[in-house]
């Protein structure tokens, strides 16, 4: 099937997604998301939903107050009760030809975290090739029941479900259950229940190996003609499907013959569908009330097809969340990519640049993680690092404390003779770690950059180099695997940037 005729079937589709999601039966039932150990929103209406027979009346009791709702044509109903602090266990029951009860239920924060592999990878790591630093003893220690988890299963939609597969139901972090959450969301949970004192729930949604377009909708996709391509490009990628799987298939055959692993491989064909991983698995988390979302992707879309529309793609994503869920700019932080020698030319400052010019948008936070990146390796075994910065994001954000959250942000430049000064937000204490600053690079009119020498003066750095007269513009650490020293009094990093605006073009090393 041509895969471009995606946008011309979305009529079929809405009609497949409604008979698909009509109710089975009279029973009342309840989303998948909703069940036994399960977090909820506090300081917010508390949302419940589900289906039931077409007209019956469906009644939710939770803590002391009732609340009731009659199915629609359908089957579907709503119950919205007062919000309430945080506290618990309660037990929650819907009652209508038939009685649902939920026992266990905790009022807190409720956290989703999505993205790539980096997101999914367990705390158990992914083999021993792959670890998290210090797993074991992590394990061993994460006894917190005040910490839940629930992880939905990597599932690829044509149109957009209202109720989620889930993989791992909703657990109490334990030392018997912690190795299979996620760990950046485990080390957030963690430390953030820890500052915060209340409970918190984590909803992982994530499929390793994914672009920002498969977890985007196809209205927003759609709505943007300069995003068009990333439907194209996947319509591309798949036309010869049958081949590909007859390669990994050898590939799988040989390598059980040599008791090797075999090669990983993207699952294209779903994994990449545009909006696919949104109908599945962000779609059914749309009525739930949340916190915020912690995000670390980027990875599949760092290609020469893809990363020049990361600028664009990835703040559409954000913003088609935002809309979907309809509760404001909910805060939004997310990782930056780490560092890593990937083949040159190379997109993957790009992609970081891309990232970084995203925090335009409202309520948005990033997460720089190159300092505790391994070169060689895409996925940086401290994720306890990169979660304990996420929390400190939080709580700037979410928690409106007044804490340093961010690395030196770059703000602007002023032209100096023979020189150029960076001026940085978010600087007190400005530093390069191990006493040389390194990374920067100049350039003039004609966009080409050369190694320039640096200073520290005060919260800005001074940048010259004799290649370059009159220096314009300037970027830092722009190189996949370049040295990061510049950080600020908090031990946080400065992001790679780049200030000539052509930087989606600009693959090339300095001279």
């Amino acid at each position: 099937m041509g895969r471009l005729r995606i946008c011309a079937g979305i009529g079929f589709l809405l009609l497949v997604s409604f008979l698909a999601n009509a109710p089975a039966s009279a029973e009342v039932r309840l989303p998948k998301v909703l069940a036994d150990h399960m977090v909820l929103q506090r300081n917010a209406p508390v949302h419940i939903w589900g289906w039931a027979n077409a007209a019956e009346q469906v009644t939710v009791e939770f803590r002391g107050e009732t609340g009731s709702a009659t199915a629609d044509d359908i089957g579907r109903w709503a119950v919205d009760l007062h919000p309430g602090e945080a506290g618990g266990p309660f037990t929650l029951t819907v009652q209508s030809s038939n009685t649902v009860t939920l026992n266990d239920v905790l009022v807190g924060d409720l956290w989703v975290a999505s993205g790539q592999s980096n997101m999914e990878m367990p705390l158990n790591g992914f083999g021993p090739d792959l670890p998290i630093k210090d797993s074991v003893k992590e394990i061993a220690a994460a006894t917190h029941p005040e910490i839940r988890f629930v992880t939905l299963a990597e599932t690829s939609s044509e149109y957009p479900l209202d109720d989620a597969t889930v993989a791992i139901p909703w657990q109490l972090c334990s030392l018997e259950t912690a190795g299979r959450f996620s760990a950046v969301a485990y080390f957030f949970a963690r430390d953030l229940q820890a500052a915060e004192k209340v409970p918190v729930g984590i909803v992982v949604s994530s499929w390793g190996g994914t672009p920002a377009e498969s977890w985007t909708s196809l209205r927003t996709l759609t709505s943007d003609p300069a995003l068009m391509p990333l439907i194209a490009l996947w319509d591309e990628e798949t036309r010869d499907y049958a081949n590909q799987l007859r390669v990994i298939e050898k590939e799988r055959a040989e390598a059980k013959k040599s008791g090797k692993d075999a090669p990983w491989h993207a699952n294209v064909q779903t994994g990449w569908q545009p909006a696919g991983l949104f109908n599945a698995m962000i779609a059914p988390l749309t009525p739930l009330r949340i916190k915020g979302v912690i995000w670390y992707q980027g990875e599949s879309n760092a290609s020469p097809e893809r990363a020049a529309l990361y600028a664009r793609s990835f703040p559409a994503m954000i913003t088609d969340w935002r809309e979907a869920l309809q509760q404001g700019d909910f805060p939004f932080l997310f990782v930056q990519i780490s560092k890593i020698n990937p083949p040159a030319p190379s997109p993957w400052s790009v992609l970081r640049e891309s990232q970084r010019r995203t925090l335009s948008l409202n309520a948005t936070a990033m997460i720089v993680s190159a300092d505790v990146g391994v070169a060689e390796n895409v996925h940086p075994p401290d994720k306890q690092t990169i979660g304990a910065r996420l929390v400190l994001a939080a709580r700037a954000l979410a928690y409106r404390e007044p804490i340093e959250y961010s690395g030196p942000a770059y703000r602007q430049t002023s032209l100096e003779p023979g020189a150029i000064r960076i001026w940085f937000d978010h600087a007190d204490g400005l530093e390069a770690h191990g006493g040389t600053l390194c990374g920067f690079e100049v350039a003039g009119a004609d966009h080409k950059f050369f190694a320039a020498s640096a200073k520290v003066e005060g919260s800005t750095v001074v940048a010259s180099s004799a290649s370059v007269a009159i220096p314009i513009y300037v970027r830092y650490a722009w190189p996949a695997s370049s040295p990061m020293p510049l950080f600020n009094r908090e031990g946080l990093p400065a992001s790679s940037f780049n200030s000539d605006d052509t930087y989606p073009n600009q693959y090339e090393p300095s001279k």
